[in-house]
């Protein structure tokens, strides 16, 4: 059995040798690389864009909100309060704009469906976890093939958004709240998982994950995780975990 200081060892010099190439490489033992449990971040990660900010498109203020995206993402702010003044600048947008968003923004990044759906189809269970929005979290879901979801909560009067984001606030500390909690009723450890994301909200559960990778993710992020996909598309997930292409399914 390879001792932990060795696979790290081996895994520094693999990234040294394909550091000038377009490749992706995660160094890991071959007993148990095919995981029980899939945890994903979505904006940025299984899809392409940040909802929040495309919402603030339509509100006019897009170019104020996502630069406080990014820097909440890099880590430089606190998730929970730079999420209440992103929303809280939506005030008076009609609901409708939402279903727009989804429809005419919101997009599956390259490979998300077939690594969903092919592990589903081969008994892992696969669930979305976003500080996003569960209006798109839902949707995302069954576009993708999750079994599960968990977003946050935009609040309504029945016509228009009122600015405010329900409590409690599914952030860092709840999206590894979450992991521990699928892996508790699965019966399985957190070396049987996992777990995916860019920003900085999600490193608590990259880090707790058997394999946490960070896809195209912010520079904290990129350089904590076990692994990264920085050129690949989502299927880099199946292909570390030892699924042949000929498995791969998006049925």
């Amino acid at each position: 059995m390879i001792e932990t200081d060795d696979l790290e060892r081996l895994s520094q010099t693999v990234d040294a040798a394909v550091a000038s190439l377009p490749v992706d490489a995660c160094v890991q033992p071959v007993d148990g690389r095919a995981k029980r449990l899939l945890i994903a971040d979505m904006d940025s990660t299984i899809i392409s864009c940040e909802c929040l900010d495309e919402l603030a498109d339509y509100a006019g203020v897009k170019a104020e909100i996502a630069e406080v995206t990014e820097r909440a993402m890099r880590g430089e702010l606190a998730f929970e309060p730079a999420l209440r003044a992103r929303v809280a600048r939506l005030r008076g947008l009609p609901l409708s704009a939402l279903q727009r968003c989804y429809d005419e923004r919101v997009r599956l990044n390259p490979g998300a469906r077939t690594l969903i759906r092919t592990m589903a189809a081969h008994g892992a269970r696969c669930v979305l976890v976003s500080g996003g929005f569960e209006f798109f979290t839902r949707r995302v879901a069954d576009l993708a093939g999750f079994h599960d979801n968990r977003g946050n909560t935009l609040i309504d009067d029945g016509e228009r958004l009122t600015g405010e984001v329900g409590d409690p606030i599914l952030g860092r500390e709840a999206k590894l709240d979450a992991l521990k909690t699928e892996v508790a009723a699965l019966g399985v450890g957190l070396d049987q998982t996992i777990a995916i994301g860019d920003g900085a909200n999600d490193l608590a559960m990259i880090m707790a994950a058997g394999l946490g990778v960070a896809y195209r993710a912010k520079p904290v992020v990129a350089a904590q995780a076990r692994a990264r996909i920085d050129h690949a598309d989502l299927t880099a997930l199946l292909y570390f975990q030892g699924y042949r292409r000929d498995a791969f399914t998006t049925i």
